[in-house]
């Protein structure tokens, strides 16, 4: 290709890209390299076409596959659990417990951002165990920008616990660096200071976990 060649390429190049299209079309639809077309466009000022906008993408086939697979798999994971008897909403309850509940003597806790772990839970500790409503604390882990009266709130819907039961909520400083997403109402954790009702949980979790599987 002689010079005058090279030159309307850079040229249509340098246009392609002013209309928002990026280097892999512009090398794709002039079949050169995308490193040439780099070297070609640097300096003309870029703004994506309206095409390649999140609001205005084709999902990809694969997403929608991906979507659909959710749902169907969902759907099976209802039907397949469906209503939990006593004794197996008793093994689901030690189950959470013992991988999310505190294991320190003493003071029954369990720490979650995920409003339906922490609803089931309590639904669970009220509905197997002789619970005080008066001991039950909630203590809150929140970023100090984030509205603390509307955490509260949240949670103690969530929870069934007043907001003049929350003990004092840790306000942490928010760093932008190492997260772009938080929790909006933070991080509950649901506590009850009784030595027996910990220890009769952590008894039950050491059976779950030593029990033997029988097999349908």
């Amino acid at each position: 290709m002689g010079y005058r060649g090279k030159v309307e390429e850079q040229a249509k190049a340098r246009d392609l890209r002013a209309q928002g299209l990026t280097l892999l079309d512009i090398a794709t639809q002039l079949g050169v390299s995308k490193s040439s077309v780099s070297v070609w466009v640097r300096d003309v000022e870029f703004t994506p076409s309206p095409r390649r906008t999140g609001a205005q993408r084709r999902p990809h086939p694969a997403h929608d596959a991906k979507l659909r697979q959710i749902e169907q798999l969902d759907a099976e994971g209802v039907a397949r659990i469906g209503v939990l008897s006593d004794d197996a909403f008793l093994a689901a309850g030690v189950a959470l417990y013992a991988g999310e509940g505190s294991k320190t003597d003493g003071c029954v806790g369990f720490p979650n951002t995920d409003p339906r772990m922490v609803s089931f839970f309590c639904r669970w500790l009220r509905h197997f165990f002789d619970v005080d409503e008066a001991r039950l604390r909630v203590r809150l882990y929140l970023h100090e920008d984030l509205d603390l009266a509307a955490a509260e709130e949240f949670w103690s819907n969530v929870t069934g616990i007043p907001a003049d039961q929350f003990q004092r909520a840790y306000r942490a400083v928010a760093d932008s660096s190492r997260r772009s997403r938080r929790h909006e109402f933070g991080c509950a954790t649901v506590l009850y200071g009784c030595s027996a009702t910990h220890r009769r949980i952590m008894g039950l979790v050491r059976a779950l976990l030593t029990s033997k599987f029988l097999p349908g």
